[in-house]
C-alpha cells in the first residue's frame, strides 16, 4: 500500500522488451535507504516490484497487463516518474490509502491558473467516472489529490505550487494522458450492494438504506 505522497522523482535510464512485457532501469533522485530486494516502489501510481537495486538505480518487470492500463510503455530514456516506496504501518498517512493498481489511463483537458493554484480538468471513462466524488480522493500518476468537483465523465483538481515542483505534473498540459486510480472504498461499496441484490438471503445488512442511515449517502 501507498498513500500518494511521492517521495521523489525517477529517471529512465534504459528500457527493453521481455516476455511479452518490458524491464525498466530506473534511478531514482533521493537515496534508497534499507533497499530490501523484491520490495513495491509505485511509478507514477503502478505498483511495481524492484529488483537489482544498487544504490538508487533498480530494475522494475512491468506485465503486459500493467503496460495496457497504464502509460509506462510510452516512457522514453529519459522520462520523469513519480516515485513513493511502500508504506510501513509506523508511517504517516498524509495522503489517502493507494493500493498502487492503476485503473485506467485518464486525459487532460484543460489546464489553468487560479491565482496560486493551478485548476486541472480530467476526463475518463464512464465505467470509472461513477466513483468518482466531490471532495473524494483521487491518484493521478501515483499523487493523492482531492476532487475539486465532478461531472460526467469530468472532474478536477486544484494543485499546490509545492506539489507540481517535485511531481511530473507541473509538465502536464492539455491531451495529456496520466495514469488514475480511483478511491478503491467505493468499488468494495458497489460490491457489497450488487452482491446483496443478487442474493436477498445472504444475511448482509448493507445495503442502500443502511449506508445512508449511517452517513455514507446524503
Amino acid at each position: 500500500m501507498f498513500t500518494g505522497i511521492v517521495q521523489g522523482l525517477g529517471r529512465v535510464v534504459r528500457k527493453q522488451p521481455a516476455g511479452g512485457g518490458m524491464v525498466f532501469c530506473l534511478e531514482a533522485d533521493f537515496p534508497l535507504t534499507d533497499p530490501v530486494e523484491g520490495e513495491s516502489i509505485a511509478v507514477n501510481g503502478a505498483c511495481l516490484t524492484a529488483r537489482d537495486i544498487k544504490d538508487r538505480r533498480f530494475l522494475v518487470d512491468v506485465s503486459p497487463e500493467s503496460l495496457a492500463r497504464t502509460g509506462l510503455a510510452a516512457l522514453l530514456p529519459g522520462s520523469a516518474v513519480n516515485l513513493e516506496r511502500a508504506l510501513k504501518l509506523s508511517d504517516r498517512l498524509g495522503g489517502h490509502l493507494v493500493s498502487g493498481h492503476v485503473d485506467d489511463r485518464a486525459r487532460v483537458e484543460d489546464r489553468r491558473p487560479a491565482g496560486d493554484f493551478t485548476l486541472f480538468t480530467f476526463s475518463l471513462s464512464r465505467s470509472l467516472a461513477k466513483y468518482v466524488i466531490e471532495k473524494g480522493s483521487i491518484a493521478i500518476n501515483g499523487v493523492s489529490l482531492t476532487v475539486n468537483s465532478c461531472a460526467g465523465d469530468r472532474f478536477s483538481v486544484s494543485i499546490i505550487p509545492h506539489t507540481l515542483a517535485v511531481t511530473t505534473l507541473g509538465e502536464l498540459k492539455p491531451g495529456d494522458m496520466v495514469n488514475v486510480e480511483v478511491d478503491i472504498i467505493g468499488k468494495y461499496v458497489e460490491k457489497l450492494l450488487t452482491e446483496r441484490s443478487a442474493d436477498p438471503d445472504s444475511g448482509s445488512r448493507i445495503n442502500a438504506a443502511f449506508l445512508a442511515e449511517h452517513g455514507f449517502f446524503r
